[in-house]
């Protein structure tokens, strides 16, 4: 049964020419250069940053695909609640980015925006929380 109330799940257009870079193993920083609203190439570079312990910069990575993410959400539909499915693998990118911001906020002492993080990307799908670790 599903909640009458919530708005339907929000999904991202596929990015054809992106992912396919992306699949291929080309650098995030080359295809973030050539498409720079594809939240997935910022999501890698803040991901990238975290685990070589430089978390301004992968604070400044993760913000940018979040906010290119939120303007795409918008352009979809979404009012700013309301599911954000992580098996949808466009939607990945956004969720990855949010889920590296919490982490780079963490790490910065901003614990406000660190929890604000998660539980955004658990009110947009408990499987995106599981999977990027923010449970």
């Amino acid at each position: 049964m599903t909640n009458l109330l919530e708005p339907d799940p929000t999904r991202l257009p596929d990015r054809v020419d992106a992912q396919a870079a992306m699949d291929a193993g080309t650098d995030p920083a080359d295809v973030a250069a050539e498409h720079p609203d594809f939240s997935e190439a910022w999501a890698a570079l803040a991901e990238r940053s975290l685990e070589a312990g430089e978390f301004v910069p992968a604070y400044a990575y993760a913000r940018t695909g979040y906010h290119r993410g939120l303007d795409q959400l918008r352009r979809a539909g979404w009012k700013g609640f309301g599911p954000v499915p992580w098996d949808h693998r466009p939607n990945q990118g956004f969720l990855r980015a949010l889920a590296a911001l919490a982490k780079a906020a963490q790490r910065l002492g901003e614990t406000e925006e660190y929890e604000r993080c998660r539980k955004f990307i658990a009110d947009s799908d408990p499987a995106a929380a599981a999977a990027t670790g923010l449970q």
